[in-house]
Protein backbone atom coordinates (compact mmCIF):
# COMPACT_ATOMS: atom_id res chain seq x y z
CA UNK A 1 0.00 0.00 0.00
CA UNK A 2 2.87 2.51 0.93
CA UNK A 3 4.51 1.71 -2.40
CA UNK A 4 1.14 2.37 -4.28
CA UNK A 5 0.58 5.49 -2.92
CA UNK A 6 4.27 6.79 -3.21
CA UNK A 7 3.99 5.79 -6.87
CA UNK A 8 0.64 7.93 -7.82
CA UNK A 9 1.75 11.20 -5.36
CA UNK A 10 5.62 10.53 -7.14
CA UNK A 11 4.15 10.09 -10.75
CA UNK A 12 1.10 13.25 -10.66
CA UNK A 13 3.66 15.44 -8.95
CA UNK A 14 6.00 14.92 -12.32
CA UNK A 15 3.61 15.05 -14.70
CA UNK A 16 2.54 18.42 -13.41
CA UNK A 17 6.10 19.72 -13.34
CA UNK A 18 6.44 18.55 -17.07
CA UNK A 19 3.58 19.82 -18.49
CA UNK A 20 3.84 23.36 -16.89
CA UNK A 21 7.34 23.18 -18.43
CA UNK A 22 6.35 22.10 -21.98
CA UNK A 23 3.57 24.64 -21.49
CA UNK A 24 6.13 27.49 -20.33
CA UNK A 25 8.25 26.95 -23.56
CA UNK A 26 5.08 26.80 -25.77
CA UNK A 27 5.16 23.48 -27.09
CA UNK A 28 2.65 21.59 -28.79
CA UNK A 29 0.06 19.43 -28.07
CA UNK A 30 2.10 16.73 -28.71
CA UNK A 31 5.03 18.03 -26.90
CA UNK A 32 3.28 18.74 -23.83
CA UNK A 33 1.78 15.36 -23.60
CA UNK A 34 5.41 13.56 -24.20
CA UNK A 35 7.24 15.79 -21.99
CA UNK A 36 4.59 15.03 -19.22
CA UNK A 37 4.91 11.41 -19.26
CA UNK A 38 8.74 11.27 -19.95
CA UNK A 39 9.04 13.49 -16.42
CA UNK A 40 6.58 11.29 -14.99
CA UNK A 41 8.29 7.95 -15.43
CA UNK A 42 11.94 8.85 -16.92
CA UNK A 43 13.34 8.70 -13.02
CA UNK A 44 11.39 4.55 -12.81
CA UNK A 45 13.06 3.61 -16.41
CA UNK A 46 16.46 4.66 -15.15
CA UNK A 47 16.30 2.86 -12.16
CA UNK A 48 14.75 -0.02 -13.50
CA UNK A 49 17.95 -0.74 -16.11
CA UNK A 50 20.37 0.36 -12.72
CA UNK A 51 18.74 -2.58 -11.06
CA UNK A 52 18.60 -5.23 -13.76
CA UNK A 53 15.07 -5.11 -13.93
CA UNK A 54 13.03 -5.15 -17.17
CA UNK A 55 12.30 -1.84 -18.28
CA UNK A 56 8.53 -3.19 -19.72
CA UNK A 57 7.66 -3.49 -15.89
CA UNK A 58 6.94 0.26 -16.82
CA UNK A 59 3.98 -0.73 -19.49
CA UNK A 60 2.03 -2.84 -16.40
CA UNK A 61 1.08 1.05 -14.99
CA UNK A 62 -1.82 0.97 -17.18
CA UNK A 63 -3.88 3.14 -14.12
CA UNK A 64 -0.74 5.34 -13.93
CA UNK A 65 -0.50 6.03 -17.78
CA UNK A 66 -4.39 7.08 -17.73
CA UNK A 67 -4.05 8.90 -14.24
CA UNK A 68 -1.37 11.11 -15.81
CA UNK A 69 -3.47 11.78 -19.67
CA UNK A 70 -5.70 13.03 -17.33
CA UNK A 71 -3.75 15.58 -15.35
CA UNK A 72 -1.88 16.33 -18.00
CA UNK A 73 -5.59 16.83 -20.33
CA UNK A 74 -6.89 19.21 -17.17
CA UNK A 75 -3.80 21.49 -17.53
CA UNK A 76 -4.44 21.80 -20.92
CA UNK A 77 -8.06 22.61 -20.74
CA UNK A 78 -7.92 25.01 -17.90
CA UNK A 79 -4.54 26.04 -17.98
CA UNK A 80 -5.23 30.01 -16.44
CA UNK A 81 -6.78 28.11 -13.70
CA UNK A 82 -4.02 25.62 -12.95
CA UNK A 83 -1.03 27.68 -14.02
CA UNK A 84 -1.16 30.68 -11.47
CA UNK A 85 -0.85 28.36 -8.60
CA UNK A 86 1.64 26.56 -10.28
CA UNK A 87 3.49 29.39 -10.33
CA UNK A 88 3.15 30.06 -6.34
CA UNK A 89 3.29 26.23 -5.55
CA UNK A 90 5.95 24.73 -8.10
CA UNK A 91 8.52 24.10 -5.72
CA UNK A 92 5.89 22.33 -3.60
CA UNK A 93 5.05 19.29 -6.10
CA UNK A 94 8.37 18.98 -7.21
CA UNK A 95 9.36 18.83 -3.65
CA UNK A 96 6.54 16.11 -3.36
CA UNK A 97 7.75 13.92 -6.34
CA UNK A 98 11.57 14.13 -5.30
CA UNK A 99 10.68 12.77 -1.99
CA UNK A 100 7.80 10.14 -3.27
CA UNK A 101 10.20 8.64 -6.10
CA UNK A 102 13.58 8.53 -4.07
CA UNK A 103 11.27 6.71 -1.07
CA UNK A 104 10.06 4.88 -3.39
CA UNK A 105 13.15 3.53 -5.43
CA UNK A 106 15.06 2.62 -2.02
CA UNK A 107 12.54 0.81 -0.72
CA UNK A 108 12.93 -1.18 -3.97
CA UNK A 109 16.59 -1.39 -4.10
CA UNK A 110 16.50 -2.29 -0.35
CA UNK A 111 13.54 -5.08 -0.71
CA UNK A 112 16.05 -6.79 -3.54
CA UNK A 113 18.52 -7.35 -1.31
CA UNK A 114 20.95 -4.67 -3.15
CA UNK A 115 24.11 -3.00 -0.81
CA UNK A 116 23.77 0.45 0.48
CA UNK A 117 25.43 1.86 -2.00
CA UNK A 118 23.18 0.75 -4.66
CA UNK A 119 19.80 1.94 -2.43
CA UNK A 120 21.52 5.74 -2.54
CA UNK A 121 21.92 5.34 -5.93
CA UNK A 122 18.20 3.90 -7.15
CA UNK A 123 17.13 6.65 -4.23
CA UNK A 124 19.01 9.76 -6.23
CA UNK A 125 17.81 8.54 -9.84
CA UNK A 126 14.48 7.50 -9.45
CA UNK A 127 13.73 10.76 -7.24
CA UNK A 128 15.47 12.84 -9.84
CA UNK A 129 15.85 11.12 -12.86
CA UNK A 130 12.66 12.13 -14.71
CA UNK A 131 13.24 16.01 -13.95
CA UNK A 132 16.78 15.73 -15.48
CA UNK A 133 15.29 14.33 -18.30
CA UNK A 134 12.79 16.79 -18.22
CA UNK A 135 15.27 19.64 -18.01
CA UNK A 136 17.53 18.21 -20.94
CA UNK A 137 14.60 17.90 -23.06
CA UNK A 138 13.62 21.46 -22.59
CA UNK A 139 16.99 22.32 -23.21
CA UNK A 140 17.12 23.97 -19.00
CA UNK A 141 20.50 23.43 -16.96
CA UNK A 142 19.17 20.60 -15.00
CA UNK A 143 17.68 20.99 -11.98
CA UNK A 144 19.65 18.71 -9.96
CA UNK A 145 23.14 20.19 -11.13
CA UNK A 146 21.98 24.00 -9.86
CA UNK A 147 23.18 25.78 -7.43
CA UNK A 148 20.46 25.25 -4.77
CA UNK A 149 20.19 21.36 -2.69
CA UNK A 150 18.32 19.12 -4.20
CA UNK A 151 19.03 15.63 -5.10
CA UNK A 152 20.94 15.73 -1.56
CA UNK A 153 17.27 14.95 -0.21
CA UNK A 154 17.16 11.66 -2.44
CA UNK A 155 20.37 10.66 -1.04
CA UNK A 156 19.15 11.07 2.56
CA UNK A 157 16.01 8.93 1.92
CA UNK A 158 18.55 5.94 0.21
CA UNK A 159 20.35 6.32 3.20
CA UNK A 160 17.77 6.21 6.15
CA UNK A 161 15.93 3.29 4.34
CA UNK A 162 19.11 1.63 3.00
CA UNK A 163 20.63 1.60 6.83
CA UNK A 164 17.23 -0.28 8.03
CA UNK A 165 16.30 3.03 9.67
CA UNK A 166 12.84 2.86 8.29
CA UNK A 167 11.03 0.36 7.96
CA UNK A 168 7.40 0.78 9.38
CA UNK A 169 4.65 2.59 6.81
CA UNK A 170 4.53 4.86 9.26
CA UNK A 171 7.88 5.88 9.72
CA UNK A 172 7.84 5.84 5.28
CA UNK A 173 5.66 8.74 5.62
CA UNK A 174 7.43 10.50 7.74
CA UNK A 175 10.21 10.63 6.01
CA UNK A 176 8.06 11.58 3.80
CA UNK A 177 6.84 14.82 4.89
CA UNK A 178 10.47 15.53 6.35
CA UNK A 179 12.11 15.38 2.92
CA UNK A 180 9.38 17.36 1.59
CA UNK A 181 9.80 20.01 4.40
CA UNK A 182 13.45 20.10 4.23
CA UNK A 183 13.39 20.79 0.52
CA UNK A 184 10.92 23.35 0.88
CA UNK A 185 13.10 24.87 3.78
CA UNK A 186 15.93 24.95 1.45
CA UNK A 187 14.04 26.66 -1.02
CA UNK A 188 12.89 29.31 1.40
CA UNK A 189 16.11 29.52 2.93
CA UNK A 190 18.01 29.84 -0.67
CA UNK A 191 20.62 26.79 0.76
CA UNK A 192 23.35 26.08 -1.29
CA UNK A 193 26.51 23.28 -1.45
CA UNK A 194 29.81 24.91 -1.60
CA UNK A 195 31.25 25.33 -4.68
CA UNK A 196 35.00 24.12 -5.83
CA UNK A 197 37.02 27.16 -7.04
CA UNK A 198 37.38 27.57 -10.77
CA UNK A 199 40.81 26.13 -12.24
CA UNK A 200 42.68 28.65 -14.02
CA UNK A 201 44.57 27.66 -17.19
CA UNK A 202 48.45 28.02 -16.93
CA UNK A 203 48.55 30.83 -19.45
CA UNK A 204 46.07 32.92 -16.90
CA UNK A 205 48.64 32.53 -14.70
Amino acid sequence: MTWEVLNVIGTTAFAISGAIVAMRAEYDLLGVYVLSFVTAFGGGAVRNVLLGLPVSLLWEQQGLFILVFVVVSLFILLPQLIIKPWNRWGHFFDAIGLSAFAIQGAMLASQAGHSLSAVIVAATLTGTGGGIIRDVLAGRKPLVFRDEIYALWAVLAGVMIGMGWVTQPWATYFLFIVLVVLRMVSVFYNWRLPKPRAIQSSEEG
